[in-house]
């Protein structure tokens, strides 16, 4: 008998789920779906198969006396790219308990290859031993054999949303990330809007055929509603999917739902898409991710390293690397590698982030550089950012990136920020991290703000701001400031002197002549200089190196050129030891002192104080900027310079008029601060109106306390 699971989305989930009460002290919870996976996967593929399977054994057996390889012959009587042979089926299979393991083995073999690569991928053939020896092989196929999961009675969409409520729960139970595997629905369906939005004119064309590719598809849920957007915009076009999964388990679901859905299944692979690009070459119209956020690459870091430094810009990661805890940015630039040419069409791509990729890393590092890559080559269509609390795994804001080669002209050298933080609603129940979901109203709002392309200032809901690419860029300058130092010795620096390496190198040099007395002979030489001022190095030198004559003489020491040495290097001819060993120990004595006169290097120019030294960040300036790996020349500019010039005019010489700029050490940089552009300023309350709040909590505390003690 089979139980007819009709009920709503939630009943047919908890059946299945009810499977796991069997399989407790067995397995782990965590194990739980290695059992269920698989098994939901084969229920539904034999029952989308069951109309057809008396044909395809007929089929089957007339074909195996006449051709060696049937296989397309096969697909065409199933219905389907897949189909199966063996004369087992689910309800039958429990007709003989003593042999399950046996038929089931023989039943899964029956698949046809592509069914069986999405079987192996589970390793079912390990869960379906453990269950035979636990006695529970039988029980838990039987369950599943009254389990109605025909397409009739559950629909690709819904049992899209069956498989993710599953992984949810499978994550939860083993403290895994279930955001890694999935996406909110509406979080797509917006995502897929924005995505497509420039495009409604062009799908809208009779038999219009188009791409889309998700490097990191997990269950297929992005291409799923890819899919059924481009269905209700015009029932006659068509939409390729591509995707690629690292997880087995993942890309096992999301490639057997292509099945099922007659799609290309062949067209899902698995595999890291870093190291193992599924598309070699292959480029398309759309692209869509959600990687995972702040996920490590060290595992293929020198896959990475190596393509980035043998290939450059003729692969995939010649912009940048970003840092190795963080592969966000590798994603987008895999993604924007497989964007067709302008001239073919281009290409248009989505992709969801945390924060760290609009703002990570300081100028000339390799996040700032392949955000320089992307809006100087005017890829950057829009930012997007989402309420908190919308995905299972994960309750921190996160963005949207529109990243496209074929902006519409009005949008050329702009980039739009869509605040979109408010555009939410509370849900009853929590779902993990998840505690705010998108109405389909606010969906509507977001894309329709963002098609209108204008500036926005709505309080309550969508805000916009258009700006133009280079107002995300700027010059990191290095601000310098002279050295000014008085020299002399205090009691404490020469104790601290006595700890360091240059002190252990000079006292080694002295021992040469006089071991016994070396270190002796410093501290005689460091009292009697103690208290005393020089304005000078050469002068604090001299006055060194004559303190220490007296030292030699005071422990009955002949100089031999009779008279102490003046000038530099004095202290090191007077010591007999190097001159490096001479400077490093007049450095040490060197006071910072704002009076005293600036420090000038062997030709004559002040030598910066590295305690004062400072970075300032300089707005680009408003100039056509073409991206070019080497921006030395353009540092170099009149406009570039002519701007760092005024900017220290206006802002640093005033409070500090002996500043100068290293240009040196100058870079671009880029970053997309969103949250300040949309930042709000709040005057603080009135003291008197917080000072009134806190007597009036004083008083009922008061109050209180008075109750407790009657």
């Amino acid at each position: 008998m089979t139980l007819t699971t009709t009920g709503s989305f939630s009943d047919k989930v908890n059946f299945i789920w009810a499977v796991a009460d069997l399989l407790r002290g067995t397995f782990k919870q965590s194990e739980y779906g290695k059992v269920i996976q698989p098994l939901v996967v084969l229920r539904r593929l034999d029952c989308v198969l069951e109309p057809t399977k008396p044909a395809v054994l007929e089929r089957a057996k007339k074909l195996a006396e006449r051709i060696d390889n049937p296989d397309a012959a096969l697909k065409a009587t199933a219905g389907y790219e897949f189909y199966n042979t063996s004369l087992f089926s689910f309800e039958t299979l429990t007709n003989d308990p003593g042999n399950l393991a046996a038929n089931l083995r023989s039943y899964i073999g029956g698949y046809s290859p592509s069914a069986r690569d999405v079987i192996d991928k589970f390793r079912f053939d390990d869960t379906i031993k453990r269950l035979d020896q636990a006695n529970l092989l039988y029980q838990v196929v039987a369950k599943f054999a009254d389990l109605d999961l025909h397409p009739d009675s559950v629909d690709n969409h819904e049992m899209g949303y069956i498989y993710e409520e599953l992984i949810r729960r499978f994550s939860e139970q083993s403290n895994e990330t279930a955001g890694e595997h999935f996406t909110p629905r509406e979080v797509i369906r917006l995502m897929v809007d924005l995505l497509l939005a420039e495009d409604d004119k062009v799908l809208s064309e009779p038999g219009i055929v188009k791409t889309i590719f998700d490097p990191a598809c997990g269950t297929g849920g992005m291409l799923a509603t890819a899919q059924d957007h481009l269905k209700a915009l015009n029932p006659y076009a068509h939409l390729e999917v591509f995707g690629q999964e690292l997880n087995d388990e993942s890309y096992a679901i999301c490639r057997s739902d292509m099945m099922l859905k007659g799609h290309n299944s062949e067209n899902i692979v698995n595999g890291n898409s870093f190291s193992q690009d599924g598309f070699p070459g292959r480029t398309f119209d759309y692209l869509i991710a959600n990687p995972p956020f702040g996920v490590a690459w060290r595992q293929i870091e020198k896959i990475v390293k190596d393509e980035a430094s043998q290939l450059g810009f003729q692969g995939r990661f010649g912009a940048g690397l970003p840092r190795i805890n963080d592969g966000s940015l590798l994603f987008l630039q895999h993604m924007i590698s497989k964007m067709k040419t302008p001239e073919e069409g281009g290409s248009r791509v989505a992709i969801v982030f945390n924060g760290s990729p609009l703002f990570t890393g300081g100028a000339g590092s390799g996040e700032s550089e392949i955000r320089r890559w992307i809006i100087e080559n005017d890829w950057l269509e829009a930012v997007v950012a989402l309420p908190d609390q919308l995905f299972y795994n994960t309750g921190i804001s996160t963005y949207f990136w529109i990243v496209t080669n074929r902006k519409n002209p009005e949008r050329k050298g702009l980039i739009q920020l869509v605040d979109a933080r408010n555009s939410f609603v509370k849900m009853r129940k929590s779902l993990g991290e998840k505690r705010k979901e998108i109405s389909p109203e606010q969906i509507k709002e977001i894309v329709e703000t963002y098609g209108s392309f204008t500036d926005t200032d709505n309080t309550d809901g969508v805000k916009v701001k258009i700006l133009p690419n280079e107002s995300f860029g700027f010059l990191r300058i290095n601000v310098e400031r002279p050295l000014r130092l008085s020299w002399g010795v205090t009691t404490e620096t020469a104790d601290e002197f006595k700890t360091t390496k240059t002190y252990e190198q000079l006292i080694t040099k002295i021992a040469e002549v006089e071991p016994e007395d070396a270190a002796a002979a410093f501290t005689q030489i460091t009292t009697a200089l103690t208290g005393k001022v020089f304005d000078t190095p050469d002068s604090f030198e001299d006055a060194f190196a004559a303190e220490t004559i007296k030292a030699w003489k005071g422990l009955g020491w002949e100089y031999t050129d009779g008279e102490p040495p003046a000038g530099r290097n004095a202290f090191a001819t007077a010591f007999e030891c190097t001159p490096a060993i001479g400077k490093r120990t007049i450095s040490y004595f060197g006071i910072r002192n704002p009076d005293a006169p600036v420090v000038l290097d062997r030709h004559g120019n002040p030598e910066p104080d590295s305690d004062l030294s400072d970075n300032e960040n300089v707005p680009l300036p408003a100039m056509s900027v073409t991206y070019d790996n080497d921006v030395s020349d353009r540092l170099e500019s009149v406009e570039y310079r002519t701007t760092i010039e005024n900017y220290m005019v206006t802002e640093v010489l005033p409070y500090v008029p002996d500043a100068w700029v290293d240009h040196t050490k100058t870079r671009v940089g880029y970053e997309i601060p969103l949250t300040r552009h949309f930042y709000t300023y709040t005057p603080p309350r009135p003291l008197a109106e917080i000072d009134a709040e806190i007597k009036q909590l004083e008083t009922e505390i008061q109050e209180l306390l008075g109750e407790v003690t009657r």
